[in-house]
């Protein structure tokens, strides 16, 4: 049986495919809906693709007459697989539910059903649709009314308010939010700071779920503000955040709590506030309890930040394993790893080298590693800065025994 031939017509001009829900944009062009909601929320572009115009509007309509031609001409020709297209997103509908939820608590909590449903949906439109509708905002506005308080009242009203923040929550820190959406509910001309005071509570009170949920919201949070709005930072705020490392709650909360301190040490008094309450000996054991390739690469990231204040460098050298476990990684992890360890040796033999540090580098294995990398493949910059350390302190290094022979070739002169 010969194959049939499909009209080009009923073809996407992106996908080269048969159209499941043809959309026509502002151009009058048809695309599948799938394709072009990729192209211009995924991609980011803002033109017709096939006639490279700039779309005055990015409102989709729905081609319900190809879409039956499509149908009809699928059915006469026993194709396999009749498309037939999802319910679109809706500004205007998702907005009237919004609109609605506020009526009373049942409404709210159909409401917080229906958009998680929409937040773990695959469409690549989502977050615009939801945002436009002022999902965003609605979600935030719930997780505000939460407090410490309704975290810890056992009565039906405060059960009800702390499933919707939980549940709230859920979605927005799934919702991949856009930085601007972001800014504007942490930033507000009233001076208004409920939302990151809610957060907060949240990892202060919540359980394992919620509050890895929150420490997800706050990581995008923390990489949408401006560096002047970091500064400004609280000291409870990095405390509960290396609560959040210490109990490990889950990978992906440890992933986003590392990620929040590395954007927001470098900023102002940040880092000697983190070294205050505890992140570095909290970071060293859980490197002696990490091999994964990211989580070290973080935690090394941030340690190399933190060694960069006096207090850092002192925490680290007082802690017993702290300059093994740094020396341990290298060339075990990957080369980014290697490169933020032999940093933070830098730091360490630079500006703190008293001769019991010096004696410690060279008992616990630091110098016969720094050794190795003069003979490895490994980048240039790390390799001079290895050579840096070896030579500034070639005096009380290069005669020891502790050096094996095969590596004293290597030991700069």
């Amino acid at each position: 049986m010969e194959e049939t031939d499909v009209p080009a017509h009923f073809l996407c001009p992106i996908s080269i495919q048969l159209m499941r829900d043809p959309v026509t944009v502002s151009t009058g062009i048809t695309y599948d809906r799938e394709s072009i909601e990729r192209w211009l929320f995924s991609c980011k572009h803002d033109t017709c693709p096939v006639t490279k115009q700039v779309l005055t509007s990015i409102d989709l309509t729905p081609n319900h007459t190809l879409r039956r031609l499509i149908q009809s001409w699928c059915t006469l020709n026993a194709f396999e697989g009749i498309p037939t297209p999802k319910p679109p997103l809706d500004t205007t509908q998702i907005a009237k539910l919004i609109d609605d939820a506020k009526k009373s608590p049942e409404m709210q909590r159909r409401c917080l059903q229906r958009l998680r449903s929409i937040a773990f949906r695959s469409e690549d439109s989502k977050k615009y649709y939801l945002e436009s509708a002022g999902a965003v905002e609605f979600l935030a506005s719930i997780i505000k009314r939460n407090d410490s308080t309704i975290l810890e009242v056992e009565l039906d009203t405060g059960l009800e308010f702390k499933r919707s923040c939980h549940e709230a929550l859920s979605i927005l820190s799934h919702l991949e939010t856009s930085a601007m959406a972001l800014k504007k509910l942490v930033t507000n001309s009233s001076g208004d700071d409920r939302f990151m005071a809610s957060l907060m509570g949240v990892l202060r009170c919540g359980n394992q779920e919620s509050r890895s949920n929150a420490i997800v919201l706050m990581k995008s949070i923390s990489e949408a503000l401006d560096p002047n709005q970091m500064v400004s930072i609280k000291s409870e705020f990095f405390s509960l955040v290396v609560d959040v490392l210490r109990d490990q709650i889950s990978e992906k909360a440890t992933k986003a709590a590392l990620k929040i301190l590395a954007e927001v040490c470098p900023w102002g008094r940040n880092r000697i506030r983190a070294v205050e309450i505890g992140a570095v000996p909290v970071l060293v054991e859980l490197l002696m309890e990490t091999s994964e390739k990211r989580p070290c690469e973080l935690m090394l990231v941030v340690l190399d930040q933190l060694c960069g204040c006096a207090e850092g460098r002192a925490e680290l050298l007082e802690h017993g394993a702290g300059l093994t476990i740094v020396s341990k990684k290298i060339l075990r992890v990957s080369h980014g790893a290697t490169d933020r360890a032999v940093k933070i040796l830098s730091s360490i033999s630079r500006v703190s080298a008293t001769s019991r540090v010096l004696q410690e580098m060279l008992d616990v294995g630091v110098v016969t590693k720094l050794c190795l990398v003069m003979q490895v493949k490994t980048s240039l910059k790390t390799k001079e800065r290895a050579k840096e350390i070896l030579k500034l302190h070639s005096r009380v290094w290069k005669k020891s025994t502790c050096i094996p022979p095969h590596l004293l070739s290597s030991y700069p002169s």
